[in-house]
């Protein structure tokens, strides 16, 4: 099912660059031939982008994503960021975003109770949207065309295993968005994969409030050797939460997702590995995908598209660094 799936993705893409031949000779990627056919010329195609992103490095490369899909499918994209993880602001957004009646929606599910029914009203209304990166069990609840994004229970699975495989028999669970279903997934998936004793704690992402939540579960768990965070910038946090407390050489540390801080960490051999779910991807093809589906009502059936996870480790991730530097991985 993964090969089948993966095929799809790599047709996505193949579209994406034919859709860019097409445009060739034409200037900054508008009009062409590309653009014309169809039921509606690319460049009237407008799609709002709204998640739970704020301002960070993982988010940053998901936009990079959509500003260059937007560049070469030649459509407008608005996209919309959290000052910081607020859920009744993703709701604003959301609202303001079908109130444009946009062409098509690309959203995220951190919270399916308070999102679903507001997504669901505009799939509804007609508004094709694709879910990414969080709200893999309620793509086809809210009526969506497709979830692009890591599969984050099994992710977590997989870094667990991996842990177990370097000998870590209790960890920490580093949660620093709480009531975030995908970061609760990839802590439960973690301990279902390391097999031994896990403990969920919660920080703030605050990077003062995150170092010092990070030093004070270390303390109260001294027999712990393994530690596992959930995005980078609490993983920097918690490398100087590590040194600080002078456990750096006995707690086995990986993390979720990738910077250049992290890679240069595990190339160092200072963590284990990052799980890398392709962020730039989840940025990238949902602007794909719709602008095809607006434009000749083609879409994919019934299937999800993953991202990830894949693992960064010492061994490769000196070939990841330039393309993080980039804003690409």
């Amino acid at each position: 099912m993964r090969v089948v799936k993966w095929v799809f993705v790599l047709a996505v893409m193949l579209v994406a660059l034919v859709g860019c031949g097409q445009q060739g000779g034409q200037q900054e990627g508008q009009g062409g031939e590309g653009s014309e056919k169809g039921l509606v010329p690319r460049e009237e195609i407008n799609i709002e982008f709204v998640t739970h992103a704020s301002p960070d490095p993982f988010w940053s490369v998901v936009q990079n994503g959509v500003n260059q899909a937007a560049e070469d499918m030649g459509v407008e994209v608005n996209y919309r960021e959290l000052d910081s993880y607020d859920i009744p602001q993703l709701q604003r957004n959301l609202e303001a975003a079908i109130a444009a009646e946009p062409d098509g929606m690309v959203v995220s599910i951190p919270d399916p109770d308070a999102l679903n029914d507001k997504i669901r009203e505009a799939t509804e209304s007609g508004i094709p949207v694709v879910v990414i990166n969080a709200g893999e069990n309620d793509w086809r609840d809210v009526g969506a065309l497709t979830y692009v994004g890591q599969t984050e229970y099994d992710a977590g699975v997989a870094a667990g295993e991996r842990m177990a495989q370097a000998g870590v028999q209790s960890a920490i669970c580093i949660n620093h968005e709480q009531g975030n279903i995908t970061l609760d997934q990839r802590c439960n998936g973690f301990e279902k994969g390391l097999g031994g004793q896990v403990k969920q704690v919660a920080v703030q992402p605050d990077p003062t409030a995150a170092r010092n939540g990070i030093k004070t579960a270390l303390r109260q768990n001294p027999d712990v050797d393994g530690l596992l965070t959930l995005n980078p910038g609490i993983a920097d946090q918690a490398l100087r939460a590590l040194e600080e407390s002078g456990r750096s050489g006995d707690v086995t540390f990986a993390t979720f997702d990738l910077s250049p801080s992290v890679l240069r960490a595990v190339s160092r051999g200072e963590m284990l590995f990052a799980t890398d779910q392709q962020q730039w991807l989840q940025g990238y093809l949902p602007i794909v995908l719709l602008t095809n589906y607006i434009q000749y009502g083609v879409r994919p059936v019934n299937t999800e598209i993953p991202t990830g996870p894949a693992f960064i480790t010492k061994e490769n991730a000196e070939q990841v660094i330039e393309l993080s530097r980039q804003g690409i991985r």
